[in-house]
């Protein structure tokens, strides 16, 4: 019976810890009395995991119309558009082809809305380490033609 017990707890626990699949993980709740920090070595460590994780974004903070995230990106993105949400990007390693504007096709060409596998009639351009891109809501965006790219998005609702 104590086994079963200590079983149970363990499983329990357990499920408190695992993400499920797709959904992002969130480090903390963003704070209303005192300020966050993430310091370099706290931020290399966290790359370092999501590697290991094979987890392409962490979320550091949550704030419900606001969040910061880590992005880890091997290859393309899917193209993509935030009705409300603004993003803005803070490259720290690698590089890769950003797309923004136009609009957000399927495999066959076809326009859709909300995701889609392409952007037709964006502007592109390289982007890489030190670059910081703001990106309003209601623009399409995308990267693409990447070996590999890190960067801070940094998110807030403003619709």
């Amino acid at each position: 019976m104590k086994t079963r017990l200590l079983i149970v707890i363990w499983l329990c626990v357990l499920c408190l810890m695992v993400t499920p699949s797709g959904q992002i993980q969130v480090r903390q709740t963003a704070p209303t009395d005192r300020a966050a920090d993430f310091p370099l070595a706290e931020l290399q460590a966290t790359v370092r995991q999501m590697d290991a994780d094979g987890v392409a974004t962490v979320r550091l903070l949550e704030g419900s119309t606001y969040n910061i995230n880590v992005r880890r990106l091997r290859g393309s993105e899917t193209a993509l558009v935030h009705d409300k949400t603004t993003d803005v990007y803070v490259i720290r390693e690698g590089s890769g082809t950003l797309v923004t504007g136009g609009t957000i096709v399927d495999d066959q060409g076809q326009p859709v809305a909300g995701r889609g596998s392409a952007i037709r009639g964006g502007h592109s351009r390289q982007i890489g380490v030190g670059d910081v891109v703001f990106i309003p809501a209601g623009v399409p965006h995308g990267i693409r033609d990447s070996d590999g790219i890190t960067f801070l998005n940094i998110r807030f609702d403003t619709k």
